[in-house]
């Protein structure tokens, strides 16, 4: 499998990857590591990428798959009877594995810079919108000003395209924007928006794979791109022991 590692302060008892598509065991327009147990691929088939996958990582416990709606609530792993209408997790617990599903929304990875304290968002534009990142930090115990950020694989500033009403909706600096060919049409970066947020809510150390789903379809699923199309995933933990 090939994986996708942070470049980030954060002690090294905080663990976090996102993956590719390549190296599992689903096909056609799911090839190959496909994750998504939503998108039509084979329920057999989806278990069985996850446990290479957990096999492959040494993952302390199988992550929590949420139920993803491009929503903002973000629940506590630990209290985790109800996963339904859930794009964020996040856990102060060793072993307790967050994960988020993403091809082309933006995947965040949070950690805390004494290494107790972790989170995972699934961050598309209607999830900035609804507020999921402040829903996110507000989880933290810490101040925010100790919660690093990372930007994963998502749909790059190359290929977003929204109309005006999109762009009305999400706010956030005209630097994060660029006019399209078609009038009324703008070219999005994710990815500053998304520090953007972050920066309004306290948050300044902001990482960025600078990784397009889109422009990339050998290594990443992408839904505008495709249509039909599986899941990365990117998950984040602690050692245990870490509490």
């Amino acid at each position: 499998m090939e994986f996708i590692t942070p470049k980030w302060p954060v002690p090294n008892t905080v663990k976090a990857i996102s993956t590719t598509r390549a190296f599992g065991e689903s096909v056609g327009a799911y090839s190959s590591l496909n994750l998504g147990s939503h998108v039509g691929d084979s329920a057999d088939t989806v278990q069985r990428n996850r446990a290479s996958l957990r096999t492959i990582l040494e993952l302390p416990n199988e992550p929590l798959w949420l139920d993803q709606t491009h929503g903002n609530h973000v629940i506590d792993h630990a209290r985790n009877a109800d996963i339904s209408g859930t794009d964020g997790v996040y856990t102060n617990q060793g072993g307790a594995v967050c994960a988020i599903m993403t091809a082309d929304c933006l995947p965040l990875l949070f950690a805390n810079e004494t290494g107790d304290e972790v989170a995972a968002v699934h961050a598309g534009w209607r999830g900035l919108c609804n507020g999921v990142i402040e829903n996110a930090i507000r989880r933290f115990r810490c101040a925010p000003e100790q919660v690093s950020a990372w930007a994963g694989p998502c749909i790059g500033s190359d290929a977003f395209e929204i109309g005006q009403e999109v762009k009305t909706q999400i706010g956030g600096p005209e630097e994060a924007y660029r006019e399209a060919n078609d009038a009324g049409k703008y070219f999005a970066n994710l990815a500053l928006l998304a520090q953007a947020r972050l920066e309004q809510v306290g948050v300044h150390r902001f990482f960025n794979s600078n990784e397009c789903t889109f422009s990339d379809p050998k290594r990443f699923f992408s839904y505008r791109r495709d249509g039909e199309t599986g899941r990365m995933a990117s998950l984040i933990w602690m050692e245990s022991g870490k509490e």
